[in-house]
């Protein structure tokens, strides 16, 4: 039963094919409070293969529904993200200049560093900060053609997007975070809201979601790993902007289809397995499971790895620490063993730590609060 009535509330919504979480929060003098929250994930043994099924909007917005009314939302004003890998991002440093000549030169800059044709995609940027030449850092571009895109399906998948485009001239410049989705994927969303019967106001990246939620005010360079389900992302966050995203294919339903291989059973009984036992930096590569577990998330170290190295690379000032959020960051023993062979802090992050709510509801949204971060960071979009 919701907290609080309706007002000036807002519902943060993170769905894909198997899964719905969806937050209410209310602003509360500038704070967020808790108003309500629910969520739908597909058992292991029974999801979807089918292709149309998984990208039919109809059925997403049945599940979406499903879960509001569950969860009695009050709200129908809905924030929403892209999936990551879909989002392509650059930040572009280019001479200071009025705002209508900024958007042309954004959309020139555009055409540069997509990888898709810019009259398919729909383009956002915000000024981040104004400069001297003195203050600019040489980057990188991160898009190394064809290596770092994945076909699937009509999209591309983006492993890796940071392009900073360093000018010569001695003048002040402007620092511009670029952003653009497919259009097809945006209309999608959009269809998919208002067969729930709600009230898109934006689509945002999950990126800032989980800054918002979990980062803050930090200013510090820290990682972000949201390991979910399917798809583990990586974000590199500086004074409190993704710099880096990448994304890869291996996530928690990886750990438990390698577990049921290697033992020979469900997937629902690997699933508790993989919970129950987890990681243990001290006993890896000594119990089947922890060891079964320990190789699959090989690419996600190395992935964790080549961000932090490409990071530094550039002389940027040194990663303090790594978040971690996602459903499958709640394995037992991770951020331990992470820690251990990475050489840094790594903690689960706190979906709720800037959230008002009841005492008492601590214990039960500690045990879910990995899965409701993105969710939360963008019911929280309104309200900052």
């Amino acid at each position: 039963m919701p907290l609080f009535s309706s007002g000036n509330n807002y519902l943060g919504i993170d769905f894909d094919s198997r899964s719905v979480k969806v937050v209410e929060l209310k602003n509360e003098n500038g704070r967020p409070r808790l108003v309500t929250y629910g969520y739908f994930d597909q058992e292991v043994d029974k999801i979807s293969v089918n292709k149309e099924e998984q990208e039919s909007h109809f059925e997403s917005a049945r599940l979406i529904k499903q879960v509001c009314y569950q969860a009695k939302t009050t709200t129908n004003k809905v924030v929403s993200a892209l999936p990551a890998f879909s989002v392509f991002s650059s930040i572009l440093n280019l001479p200071a200049m009025s705002k209508k000549e900024l958007s042309s030169a954004v959309e020139w800059e555009a055409k540069k560093v997509i990888p898709l044709p810019i009259e398919d995609m729909i383009l956002d940027w915000k000024v981040l900060e104004e400069f001297a030449e003195s203050q600019i850092t040489d980057g990188q571009n991160e898009n190394n053609g064809g290596e770092n895109e994945e076909k699937i399906g009509d999209n591309i998948k983006q492993r890796g997007f940071l392009k900073i485009m360093t000018p010569k001239e001695s003048k002040k410049y402007t620092k511009v975070l670029l952003t653009a989705a497919p259009k097809d994927l945006v209309k999608r969303y959009i269809d998919t809201f208002k067969a729930a019967g709600l009230s898109l106001l934006s689509l945002d990246t999950e990126s800032f979601a989980l800054i918002r939620s979990l980062v803050g005010n930090d200013k510090s360079a820290l990682m972000i790993v949201d390991v979910g389900s399917v798809v583990t992302n990586v974000s590199v966050v500086v004074n409190g902007v993704p710099i880096l995203n990448r994304s890869i294919d291996v996530g928690g339903l990886t750990i438990t289809k390698a577990i049921a291989n290697s033992l020979n059973v469900t997937l629902a009984r690997a699933e508790q397995f993989k919970y129950d036992i987890g990681m243990n930096p001290n006993q890896t590569g000594q119990g089947s499971v922890p060891k079964t577990i320990e190789t699959t998330l090989t690419p996600i170290v190395d992935e964790i790895k080549y961000s932090l190295n490409l990071y530094r690379s550039q002389g940027q000032k040194n990663i303090e620490k790594i978040i971690l959020t996602g459903g499958s960051s709640m394995l037992l023993n991770l951020p331990e063993y992470l820690s251990s062979i990475l050489n840094l802090k790594v903690y689960r992050g706190d979906s709720w730590a800037r959230v008002i709510y009841p005492q008492e509801l601590k214990p039960v949204l500690d045990e879910v609060g990995p899965r409701f971060s993105v969710a939360v960071g963008l019911a929280m979009r309104n309200i900052e």
